[in-house]
């Protein structure tokens, strides 16, 4: 007798652990669901004019910057700043790398280069200038690749490796 309730009970125990197809239905193979995409969209560029006064708007907010002006062509950005011309090289150098900070977390003033030289930051001027009357591109594309070649004098890419000769990089 102990033996049959023993099997009886092993029995309704094995078959309350099998499934219910009738209670947990399985949901179709080819069921698609739409989901709500969550990644970012990327940021589209703006046109030249709007980034550089966004660009010199950023670089008036750093403090001791009296005023700014930046150029923008493709991917180039040169910003200019205005400061207290009695500052002394190292205050200036300090607050062009807060500038640049401040540029940095721009999308499209990571790369911008930053200058306090008040000559080639009236010429930034005039060339803003120039934009504003329609001059055409390709002058502006020189006169911006001379003030970039003033500002980084040395590309890091003609720079030659160390176990290199000069002759063996030309």
């Amino acid at each position: 007798m102990k033996k049959h309730v023993l099997f009886l009970l092993a029995i309704l125990t094995l078959a309350g652990c099998g499934p219910n197809n009738a209670t947990n239905p399985q949901p179709p193979e080819n069921q698609t669901q739409r989901v709500q995409q969550t990644a970012p969209q990327p940021q589209r560029p703006q046109n030249a004019t709007a980034t550089a006064d966004r660009l010199a708007k950023l670089a008036t907010s750093v403090p001791r910057v009296d005023g700014a002006t930046a150029v923008v062509l493709g991917k180039t950005a040169i910003v200019g700043i205005n400061v207290d011309d009695r500052l002394d090289r190292a205050r200036v150098g300090t607050i062009k790398y807060s500038v640049a900070e401040a540029l940095r977390k721009d999308p499209q003033g990571a790369t911008a280069l930053v200058t306090a030289d008040p000559g080639i930051v009236q010429r930034l001027r005039e060339m803003n200038e120039d934009i504003g009357r329609g001059r055409p591109i390709a002058g502006l594309a020189e006169e911006l690749a001379d003030i970039a070649g003033r500002l980084v004098p040395q590309a890091p890419t003609r720079v030659p490796e160390r176990n290199q000769s000069p002759a063996q990089n030309q």
